[in-house]
Order: structure tokens, then sequence, then C-alpha cells
């Protein structure tokens, strides 16, 4: 009785693994987040399996009766639609549920996207965060962005392409139109393309573009240039934001100060 964490190709479907098709093969039924996704790599490979559908809007009691089978005898193989399950995936729902019940976990490593734009970005990478989408709530979506201002390590993030223009404007908002970044679309597919831009050259990049395909961005960390970069009109900008989201103008200021390397009293003033 052993849950085996597959993963599968995020786009190219020569890049599962031969491990990866035995075990699908040989596992007695096998956890989607879309059967229809699943359905068509399983039938790439000429692959006959019963499929069970979980995904972000299943239940606990969907996840049991996974759990109950796997105990009763049978192995399971979880996948995703694309890459590693389990990360940014409902499928780390049973994983833990597997852990709790002493079921065994096994994983079937394959590609995944974060790291696979990582390596591409030519972004010296020594540690990374990997922060997944970003809300899509302001309120949400500003926090985050806050609670990152000062992150030293790269960042990845995965976005949609109705999504991009407004991430690339927020992101220049927050960290600066100096920060660098790297844009990937589609990887591993026919129009995988990889572009390096300041943030200021990605969003004048994409205002007479309409972005297509899947994009994971990988964003350079907090430098010590980053202050020196910073103008008073930005560091107003960064107070004005801050006073939006719920802080007294003071602490915005004094929060800022420290940042940019602005005096509070000179960004209290001039934001008179």
């Amino acid at each position: 009785m052993t849950l085996y964490i597959i993963g599968t190709p995020i786009g190219n479907m020569e890049d599962i693994t031969l491990r990866a098709l035995r075990m699908l093969k040989e596992v007695d039924f096998i956890c989607a987040e879309d059967t229809r996704i699943t359905s068509k790599i399983l039938n790439y490979f000429d692959i006959k399996k019963p499929l069970v559908s979980f995904h972000k809007y299943s239940r606990l009691t969907d996840a049991m009766k996974i759990i109950d089978r796997i105990l009763g005898g049978e192995n399971c193989g979880i996948v995703t639609d694309a890459g590693m399950p389990c990360i940014s995936d409902p499928g780390q729902i049973l994983v833990r549920l597997a852990h709790e019940h002493n079921i065994t976990v096994k994983v079937i490593p394959g590609a995944t996207a974060l790291t696979s734009a990582a390596a591409l970005s030519g972004i010296d990478i020594k540690r990374f965060t990997f922060e997944g989408f970003l809300p899509v709530a302001n309120k949400e979506r500003s926090e985050r962005l806050e609670l990152l201002r000062n992150e030293t390590a790269v960042m990845i993030f995965y976005e949609a392409p109705h999504k991009l223009k407004k991430t690339l404007a927020d992101m220049k908002e927050f960290f600066g139109e100096n920060r660098c970044i790297s844009i990937c679309r589609e990887l591993t597919k026919v129009y995988e393309e990889t572009l390096l831009f300041t943030l200021k050259e990605a969003c004048e990049y994409y205002e007479s573009l309409e972005p297509k395909g899947e994009f994971v961005l990988v964003l350079e960390g907090k430098s010590d240039k980053d202050k020196s970069d910073v103008t008073l009109e930005q560091a107003l900008a960064q107070v004005r934001k801050l006073i939006e989201m719920g802080e007294k103008p003071t602490d915005a200021c004094k929060a800022v100060a420290k940042e940019s390397g602005f005096k509070k009293s000179e960004l209290y003033s001039n934001l008179q």
C-alpha cells in the first residue's frame, strides 16, 4: 500500500521518465487534478488505468475515500496537470493524510516549471523562494508584495497571460523599475521563450504586445544598490501605498525611510 507522487511533463511529452511510465502502468489507480488532461498523457503512451479526480474543490471525505483504498491494499499514483504534484497543488492534502495513516509515500521525480525557469533565467541564484501565484484581491496582493519588498533571495512566480501586465506593473511599483526579471513562457513547448529585462523594460515590452501562454517569472532579490536607485518620487509612492493599506503616515514614512535612505522628516514634509 503505497502512494506514488509521479512527475509528468510540463509540455513536451518526451520529458517523461522511464520510471514514471513504469509506475503509471503498475499502480492500481491514478489520482488526477483534471482527468481530461491526464487522459491525454495516458493515451499518448497507451496506458490504461482507472482515474480518480482530486482537485482544489474536492472535500476531505473525497480524500479519505482515496486513503481508504490505499489502506485496503491498492497502490495509488498521484499526478498534476503538468510537472511535479503536491507543490502549490491540492495533492499535498493526500500526502499529508498518507503520512498520518502510516502509508508509504514515494516520489518519482519529473520536470518542474520553477526549476526549469530558474536555470533558464541567467540570474545568479544562490537562494530562491517560490511564491506561486500572487493573490488576486488588491489588499492581499499589496500585503504579499510588501512582505517581499526586502527579500534578498531570487523570487519565482507563476502567472497567467491575462494577469501578466498588471503583475509586472505592481512589481515595478514595489521593487523599482531597475530590478532584473526573467520572463519564461511556454516552457518545453513549441513557442518556448525566455526574455531578460528590467521591470521597466518588461512593462514597456508588453504595452503593445498581448501576452500568450503560461508564464514563470524569475525576479532578482533586493541588493545594496536598490536603496540608492530609489528616487524621492518612488519613495513617496511607497509611503502612500502603506497608508492606503492602513499604516499611519508617520509609521509609513519611518518604514520607507529605513529602506530608501531618505530621512523620515524629508518624506513626511514632501507628503503634505
